[in-house]
């Protein structure tokens, strides 16, 4: 039987219109929903939804399974009576295009001190057995994670290794003493929690009833400076200090002449298959909580990995180890069932990365942009499609389709006459396209929805026609990302029709 043909759109919480900095889980992400359901789309795509330390980066976060406080809405802590209108009096002026990460943060924080200090003192309305309710039941993760932030707070939101040598190494009386010294603290991160799975959860909950899943996103690694690496050091190559030993990255590519080292620790693949993989099943089945199909990002580690000696300041001088295979999905399918996963696949794929993808029946993904960089046989033009992918105008690492195509030069044609694979000419004549650019972003939308790819998602940037401005990422940047904003009247109805109709025309309907 062949898959559905399904189609969606891929937006950040953090990027939702709000009168608070940031996106959040308020009234905005409610609307996103009915505009999704409006326009018949199946397939909400969000990057990870953890907490976020330097940078703002999603994918380098204190924890894998805790959810990001700064996503948790005051509008809807106000209409639960959890806050009062009053609590939100002192916001700033915020910008409407932008996160505006340097007020937004301490402004949220602030926020959600007041609502637990309305908690405690039994002014909210909230019942506490449902809070200790949640506690237990996340209590896997949740215990070592509040106490892991607060005592970052403690020491100065110092690496968990330049703590005292007893908390840094989880000493029983230590941590029993850390928990009595700072329970408030512990108990305002639980609490933060419980607010934020009470919003997801609904969120979660709406989309259900409207047709829609949403599309998770889950890293390889984990940072080193986290509750994840804190509390199982022994599942990571770390010496007798706690540091990392050997770290993550990728060699040398045509992108990068010294490869880029990531420096995240690396598993101990060995002794997570002696153990049954517990905490990857923990991991997997604290994400499918959050999600409907997740997107497990650079799927090639779990073949083979690059290992990166931890005194290199590149990743030149490391090598290739084998990853644990099919032997982790296959637990992880006995523990949890049908593992809803796609494999992010793209860079330099191996044969023994495909090989691993097919067994698992893991689709892959292909990014349009990527297209025009060679000829007719590239696997990211929409002719060459397989059913089994994921297909994308661009990803949140890439620019925008308009701020790419601005870029794109003008290939010649060859001595033959015949175009070569390469810019814009060749993408004119493959799109369809004339000499104007003012309808490009829906030319590379029309081409994925046309594909015979069972899945299309589009990134927001792209079905409104953003420029660079637009860009999400620019990996390899410290500062500047992961900022960018709609305003609300950008989904008009002409933009709604257009993606509707698109939507029908070529099939993605589906409904189970």
């Amino acid at each position: 039987m062949a898959p559905p043909r399904l189609s969606g759109l891929l937006l950040h919480v953090t990027s939702l219109p709000s009168p608070f900095g940031i996106g959040d889980l308020g009234p905005a992400a409610f609307r996103f929903a009915d505009f999704l359901a409006q326009t018949r789309q199946q397939l909400w795509q969000v990057l990870p939804l953890v907490p976020v330390a330097y940078g703002y980066s999603p994918y380098s976060s204190p924890s894998t399974f805790a959810g990001n406080p700064l996503l948790i809405s005051p509008d809807r802590l106000v209409e639960e009576g959890i806050l009062r209108q009053e609590d939100l009096s002192d916001r700033p002026d915020f910008p409407e295009d932008r996160v505006d990460f340097e007020h937004a943060v301490p402004f949220k924080f602030g926020v959600l001190e007041r609502a637990f200090a309305r908690f405690e003192d039994g002014e909210t309305g909230l019942n506490p057995a449902d809070f200790e309710g949640f506690c237990a039941q996340e209590a896997d993760w949740l215990e070592d994670y509040a106490l892991f932030m607060a005592l970052k707070s403690e020491y100065g939101d110092g690496v968990w290794t330049a703590w005292p040598h007893e908390l840094a190494h989880r000493h029983g009386e230590a941590l029993r003493h850390a928990h009595h010294m700072h329970a408030r603290a512990v108990r305002l991160h639980k609490f933060w929690q419980f607010l934020f799975a009470r919003q997801w959860n609904a969120l979660h909950q709406y989309c259900h009833e409207r047709g829609i899943r949403i599309f998770g996103d889950l890293p390889i690694y984990v940072a080193h400076d986290s509750a994840d690496c804190w509390a199982n050091p022994d599942l990571f190559f770390l010496d007798e200090q706690g540091h990392p030993t050997v770290v993550a990255g990728v060699p040398p590519d045509y992108f990068s002449e010294t490869g880029q080292r990531w420096g995240n620790p690396l598993y101990r693949w060995k002794r997570m298959r002696e153990r049954g993989y517990t905490w990857w099943t923990r991991r997997l089945a604290r994400t499918f909580k959050l999600y409907d199909l997740v997107r497990l990002d650079h799927f090639r580690g779990f073949a083979g990995y690059w290992e990166v000696p931890a005194e290199e300041e590149t990743a030149v001088n490391g090598r290739w180890v084998e990853g644990p295979g099919a032997s982790l999905f296959d637990t992880l399918r006995h523990n949890l069932g049908s593992l809803p996963v796609v494999a992010e696949n793209l860079g330099v794929i191996t044969p023994d990365v495909t090989a691993l993808m097919e067994q698992q029946h893991f689709p892959g993904m292909a990014v349009l942009q990527f297209a025009f960089d060679s000829d007719a046989t590239s696997d990211f033009l929409p002719h060459n499609y397989q059913p089994s992918l994921v297909a994308y105008t661009g990803t949140h690492d890439n620019d925008t389709i308009i701020g790419w195509w601005d870029d794109l030069p003008t290939s010649q044609p060859r001595h033959d006459g015949s175009l070569a694979g390469t810019g814009k000419a060749y993408a004119r004549a493959y799109l369809g396209l004339g000499e104007g650019d003012e309808d490009v972003h829906w030319a590379f939308i029309r081409a994925a929805m046309a594909s015979v790819a069972s899945l299309v998602v589009i990134p927001l940037q792209d079905l409104l026609g953003t420029g660079s401005e637009g860009r999400m990422n620019v990996p390899g940047r410290e500062s500047d990302n992961w900022a960018w904003r709609f305003a609300q009247d950008a989904l008009s109805k002409g933009v709604a029709d257009r993606l509707r109709t698109l939507t029908e025309v070529y099939g993605r309907t589906d409904r189970e």
